[in-house]
């Protein structure tokens, strides 16, 4: 573990709480001491209130913030008096804690103080830092921890058996550091939980984490127990897993009850230890640290058995739960982490973004089991300690306050031509309402549009078969299945009279515009019938077919062809509950084909400016990608869901379409 302090960084924060964000971020870029949201920091200053009175205040972490991106507003400001007092109390429940919290912040935008500020305030050290080091987790989950720990630190840490947190833990923490705590102190360490370090400059206590947790990691290396073989392992299989992939996760939506993504990793680390002989010990002990069980629950399952999964879970909360001081409402009962050995590691979650927490906790805790089990085995908390955090109240609001989830939370569109156009306003479109995006196009582009992880760019010709079933491949690995298909890749050729077509040229069209949308629609077939809420296809088809026009015979048939079959689809897909409509779009003019030359040209052919050959239809109106693609979307949603094989305008009124 490296110090990341860099003057010339830290000369661009001033102040106390400048010095905490800045010290704070560099503990969040080190993922091996957080991960998503966990962790704290805390700074005590003194200010002048608007009385003209000066009072200390205890600036700490605020809930949902993130160490790595954390800023000023993002640590609530609360008056360091009350939370001593707080501190001296015999009891408090983990509403009244919130409750003084919030009220005695002294700037009501802050956010809620993170659950542990009493802990911070009671530590007599300007800046507090806590964090969830894997070296240090690792320790504490060994046999004979506490041991390990003593050798390790010394009198450098006070130690602390693991107590929930909240007001018990701050107390405890108070009357053990009271006792235990002597001038070569630096540090805490809670069993099971994390590891403190505090200091009077900002720089004094992240560096004393820094060395607290390197300690850690040279007894492990010492003990043979930190540097961890990574196997070359075997590729992935060549067959297709698309089924696969997919039926399991509608069984995993069909235990949430609402639609999920299940990312797949079927890399090396993650297939050996998916295969490991004594997989069945190893990883059924429990989190590395409570803190991960909202995102993870308490256990992967292992291989496909999500009925037995569910069961097993039924069992657990049936157990914990009357043992529970306030009545408890079962949370969903579906797996988060599944380890199977020809998968690999699947993530599962409500998004894509919550499938890829869940994948980077699971990758650290596969790390903390191994190195553990080379100290002599992982010993994680037992199920009660862990069932009161998954149900505990405070915890549960981290995941509540998002409110309703978006249209399409836990559901993949894939979106061909999507580089340009119609296609990327169609990805831009249901990106908005909560779908992960699978998007095809031979442009390279395609990749590049977005870095987020809800988005996958795959540059695919779709002349080519292989293409189309290796990208189909991937995108299911990436998010689990395909609910939605929004067919609008297709090329337009120069207008040529039927006799001036040459056969090549005819073919290419019929290869893109009808060929491959064959394809497409036969390879997700078997995905849009798994799909939990029903499978959707929007066809992008085109104004020429109810009306063709002269010089575009290729585009005209092979669009009229291409209606064809999707009105069959919708005869034979029906009682698979799938429905598939088209769109029939006209004028679209914000698309490469339209460049302004030949917008140009046109508007000239006709006697008309630019702006009036754009409104060239009955309501005198512009036709936008954003237009389409907006209809399309909702063409997957609600209020179509009694729809199929309709087949719409989206042309501002075309007098021969009408």
């Amino acid at each position: 573990m490296k110090s990341l302090w860099n003057d010339k960084e830290a000369a661009n924060f001033s102040g106390d709480l400048g010095l905490r964000v800045y010290t704070s971020r560099l503990l969040g870029r080190e993922p091996s001491l957080v991960l998503h949201g966990g962790g704290n920091t805390s700074v005590k200053s003194k200010e002048t209130n608007i009385l003209g009175q000066e009072e200390t205040l205890l600036y700490v972490k605020g809930s949902g913030w993130d160490l790595e991106t954390i800023d000023k507003p993002g640590f609530s400001p609360v008056r360091m008096a009350h939370l001593l007092e707080l501190a001296r109390l015999d009891s408090l429940s983990d509403p009244q804690m919130v409750n003084e919290l919030k009220t005695h912040m002294t700037l009501a935008s802050a956010p809620t103080p993170s659950v542990e500020a009493i802990l911070h305030a009671i530590l007599p050290f300007k800046y507090v830092d806590h964090t969830h080091a894997d070296a240090v987790v690792t320790v504490t989950n060994s046999p004979n921890g506490l041991a390990r720990v003593q050798e390790i630190y010394g009198d450098a840490v006070v130690i602390i058996p693991y107590v929930m947190p909240g007001f018990d833990l701050a107390r405890e923490c108070a009357r053990r550091f009271a006792a235990e705590a002597g001038n070569n102190t630096i540090g805490m360490v809670l069993m099971n939980h994390g590891i403190f370090s505090f200091g009077e400059t900002a720089r004094e206590s992240y560096e004393r984490m820094i060395d607290l947790v390197s300690r850690a990691e040279d007894y492990l290396a010492a003990h043979d127990a930190w540097e961890l073989p990574r196997p070359a392992g075997p590729a992935p299989a060549a067959t297709s897993r698309c089924e696969a992939i997919a039926r399991l996760r509608r069984q995993v939506c069909d235990a949430a009850g609402f639609p999920v993504i299940v990312s797949t990793h079927p890399d090396s680390q993650c297939l050996a230890f998916a295969r490991r002989g004594d997989l069945e010990t190893i990883s059924q002990q429990g989190p590395a640290t409570p803190d991960h069980v909202i995102r993870t629950k308490r256990l992967p399952m292992l291989g496909g058995d999500v009925a037995g999964y569910v069961q097993a879970y039924k069992a657990y909360f049936d157990e914990h739960a009357p043992q529970a001081k306030e009545s408890k409402t079962m949370l969903d009962p579906a797996p988060r982490v599944v380890l199977d050995p020809e998968l690999g590691l699947c993530t599962v979650g409500r998004t894509a973004r919550d499938a890829a927490i869940v994948e980077d906790i699971y990758r650290h805790t596969m790390d903390i089991i191994l190195r553990a089990t080379a100290l002599g085995g992982f010993h994680a908390l037992p199920a009660r300690e862990i069932f009161d955090v998954e149900y505990w109240d405070l915890e549960q609001a981290k995941l509540r306050k998002g409110g309703t989830p978006p249209v399409f939370s836990g559901e993949t569109a894939l979106v061909t031509g999507a580089a340009s156009g119609i296609g990327r306003a169609c990805v831009d479109s249901l990106l908005a309402r909560g779908a992960a995006v699978i998007a095809l196009d031979v442009n390279p582009a395609v990749t590049g549009l977005y870095a987020r992880p809800d988005y996958l760019g795959i540059t695919c010709d779709l002349g080519e078969e292989t293409q189309i079933t290796a990208a189909l491949e991937q995108g299911v690995r990436a998010f689990g299945s395909v609910d939605m298909l929004i067919l609008n890749a297709g090329v337009f050729p120069a207008s040529r009279r039927i006799d001036a077509v040459a056969t090549q040229e005819w073919r290419k069209v019929m290869a893109i515009n009808l060929d491959a949308n064959l394809v497409l629609m036969r390879e997700t077939y078997p995905l849009l019938k798994l799909a939990p809420g029903g499978g959707r296809v929007v066809v992008i088809g085109s104004k020429n077919v109810p009306a063709p026009g002269p010089g575009a015979a290729a585009y005209s048939a092979s669009k009229a062809a291409l209606n064809q079959l999707t009105r069959v689809a919708a005869l034979e897909w029906g009682e698979d509950n799938i429905r598939i409509n088209t769109l029939h779009p006209i004028a679209v003019f914000d698309t490469d084909i339209w460049t302004e030359e030949v917008l140009a040209s046109r508007a000239r052919s006709y006697g008309l400016s630019v702006e009036d050959y754009k409104k060239k239809n009955i309501l005198k109106t512009e036709v936008t990608s954003h237009d389409v693609a907006e209809l399309a979307a909702e063409m997957c949603g609600p209020l179509f869901a009694r729809t199929t094989a309709a087949q719409v305008p989206v042309d501002g009124g075309n007098e021969r379409v009408i």
